[in-house]
């Protein structure tokens, strides 16, 4: 069996993109730079078999992850344990996190004001929720909230591959900066830091054409930290004060 050769947009991607790091591995860093081997590591939306929770196998004292798919404990690591949970229930104790993430997960949520109680009430005091997310002002999140959900698991297959039992209805509750400091303020906790990421346009990978055109596009709305708000990815650190 042979590989399958790359398309004309997978060398455009691997020439123009090829050093610029995907805001995956950028989440990943962000989680690295505050983990502690004693901390309690809690993903929330890790999947079946909690692939980038792994990644810290051996970095925490205790891995921890929800999500809403059915899984089976016979896939997963010892080290690693995972329910089936909501993000605004998780069933997990008062103050038991250290930190806390999770990866295109938000623009899923219902309730935000109801995830980011729940995230004052499991947090330790000092520790912080790392998440990524889409941009609400994303031309992606844009067209996203003009299609009716009921559409987008087949619209993300035929872009994307992913499988259609693993696309979930967006809605955009807390994807711009105001919105996030506000969920914040409102559940006593701090928004740290808050900034935007850029990546290839992933969405456009069927034609090179188009390809190029959106990278002119990305390339664009990086020149200006005022264009910002207009990039793919929104990368947020919320903490809960320390105690006194």
């Amino acid at each position: 069996m042979t590989d399958t050769p790359p398309t004309l947009t997978d060398r455009l991607r691997d020439r123009i993109y090829g050093d610029d790091p995907h805001p995956y591995d950028t989440l990943e860093r962000e989680v690295r730079r505050r983990l502690s081997p004693k901390h309690t590591l809690f993903e929330i939306g890790c999947g079946r078999t909690a692939p980038l929770l792994r990644h810290f196998l051996g970095d925490a004292e205790r891995l921890w992850g929800i999500d809403l798919v059915d899984f089976r404990a016979e896939d997963l690591p010892k080290e690693i344990e995972i329910h089936q949970a909501d993000a605004a229930k998780t069933g997990l104790e008062d103050s038991t996190v250290d930190l806390a993430y999770s990866r295109a997960v938000m623009e899923h949520v219902e309730d935000a004001d109801a995830v980011f109680q729940e995230m004052n009430r499991i947090l330790r005091p000092g520790g912080s929720y790392v998440f990524l997310t889409p941009s609400l002002w994303d031309y992606a999140s844009l067209i996203s909230m003009a299609v009716p959900n009921r559409f987008h698991p087949h619209i993300v297959r035929l872009t994307e591959g992913r499988a259609e039992e693993d696309v979930f209805p967006a809605h955009y509750q807390c994807n711009t900066r105001g919105r996030a400091q506000s969920l914040c303020d409102d559940h006593g906790l701090e928004l740290e830091s808050l900034r935007f990421l850029s990546q290839y346009p992933c969405y456009f990978q069927f034609n090179p054409a188009l390809f190029l055109a959106a990278t002119a596009y990305e390339k664009l709305i990086c020149t200006s930290e005022l264009f910002g708000p207009l990039r793919g990815w929104m990368l947020a650190v919320v903490t809960k004060p320390k105690t006194d």
